[in-house]
């Protein structure tokens, strides 16, 4: 078994793995943070898929995907912060003025779970940060202390699966998912840091 993960350029493997059953339903396709909030909630049905397409087009793509035997089975949203919501977000902090990359997203489609697929997702997105030129990596996850996590808030990943990538605890945040805290988790790539900032 051999996992592959690649840039998320090719439109129909992403509505594999985010877009809904029927087209004109609307589901989020990890727009929420991708975009700004006034867009997101104004895009309905095929609007949502159309401006998915979009910036699979766009460089860099809206995040990667993992691939068994060339069938997509896994996604993460992973993104220079400054261009998604969290640039405004009030309640995950900036710790510091590094051009980061977020990583805010995971989904492995159902059927090929508890593969590694996530873990697969998480080193294909840091590869990925990194050969663009990324100076560090941020993950949002729920810092869940090893409670089960209900499987629709269980996108944005524990603090376990970032640890276990090589993520360290950064911040706390003032966000809560499921009655669990996010922690704000980093991972430097290797570039210079900046003066940090106070908060």
């Amino acid at each position: 078994m051999s996992i592959e993960v690649r840039p998320a350029t090719v439109f129909d493997d992403v509505a594999t793995l985010l877009g809904p059953k029927k087209p004109t339903s609307n589901v989020c396709f990890c727009l929420s943070y991708r975009i700004g909030s006034k867009e997101n909630v104004a895009l309905k049905g095929t609007a949502r898929a159309d401006r998915v397409r979009e910036l699979c087009h766009q460089d860099p793509p809206p995040g990667v995907i993992a691939y068994l035997d060339d069938e997509p089975v896994g996604w993460a949203a992973v993104h220079p912060r400054r261009d998604t919501s969290f640039a405004r977000n009030r309640l995950i902090p900036h710790i510091d003025d590094l051009d980061v990359w977020s990583l805010w997203c995971l989904r492995v489609r159902p059927g090929h779970r508890k593969q590694g697929i996530s873990h697969a997702l998480i080193e294909g997105s840091v590869a990925y940060a990194k050969k663009r030129g990324a100076p560090a990596i941020e993950g949002y996850p729920v810092d869940n202390r090893g409670e089960k996590v209900n499987l629709t808030m269980a996108y944005v990943g524990t603090r376990r699966l970032f640890e276990d990538a090589g993520f360290t605890k950064a911040a706390d945040t003032d966000s809560v998912l499921d009655g669990f805290p996010r922690v704000l988790m980093r991972l430097d790539l290797g570039k210079s840091k900046k003066s940090s900032k106070k908060t």
